[in-house]
């Protein structure tokens, strides 16, 4: 039995992989949140599922090994990548407290971060900090001092989750730290439920974003000291153009 610990991408079927695909048909049993097994459904079919709310993260990873231990193939989903913010780590960490004799896969998707740079053009390219900005798991300390770190390292920063109903100012401190090493115009992509039906995508600076239009399926990445806007996409040089020919 194989369990398969699938990064299913951002959730569109454009931006998922061959292998992800395969790895679902293969599976007798998927487990997941509930949503995100909504953007597979046509791929489920009449397959078993298991699926819980938000903050079932244990719950839905200890079924998943325990399909898999009555000698099932499972497939446990996860939006953008399964090791960034997904359920590799947790599975990982349950078979071996639990002792599971079972074969995990992890098969790799695109990350949402991968997935909103190229709405926006290339505004990676070069070093990058990725930071949730959600408190739930790590302390909010923390998040603002690797925050301001990144910034003064002048890292591209990718930032999850954000903005929430219950977390409106993460994302303005973040940027008033950030802006203590960069300008006020430094650009700043935003992109809303990237690789899904109605993207939506905006390009604006740090001193002229509209924290209003930042949510949860929002991914903000703010550029370095050198990135720059030409032709409506966001761009970060590399330095190749700078290299002895």
């Amino acid at each position: 039995m194989k369990l398969y610990v699938i990064g299913i991408g951002p959730g569109g079927r454009e931006r998922m992989t061959p292998e992800a695909v395969q790895a679902i048909e293969d599976s007798h049993a998927i487990v997941g949140y509930k949503p995100y097994l909504e953007y597979i459904e046509d791929l489920i079919g009449d397959r078993e599922t298991f699926s819980t709310g938000m903050t079932g993260e244990i719950e839905r990873c200890n079924q998943a090994i325990d399909l898999a231990l009555e000698g099932k193939n499972v497939s446990i989903i996860s939006t953008g990548d399964a090791g960034l913010y997904g359920m590799a780590g947790p599975i990982y960490e349950l078979v071996e407290e639990r002792k599971a004799d079972i074969d995990v896969v992890v098969v790799p998707g695109v990350s949402a971060q991968f997935s909103a740079a190229a709405d926006l053009g290339a505004p990676i390219m070069h070093d990058i900090a990725t930071i949730s900005l959600s408190d739930l798991l790590t302390p909010y300390d923390l998040i603002m001092k690797r925050v301001d770190l990144a910034a003064q390292g002048d890292f591209v920063i990718a930032l999850y989750n954000p903005r929430s109903k219950t977390r409106k100012d993460h994302l303005k401190n973040a940027f008033d730290l950030i802006k203590k090493y960069q300008k006020g115009s430094t650009p700043v992509g935003i992109v809303k439920d990237s690789g899904r039906p109605g993207t939506e995508t905006t390009i604006t600076t740090l001193d002229d974003i509209d924290y209003e239009t930042v949510d949860m399926k929002t991914i903000v990445i703010v550029g370095n000291s050198e990135t720059f806007v030409a032709n409506g996409k966001m761009i970060t040089p590399r330095g190749y153009g700078n290299k002895e020919q």
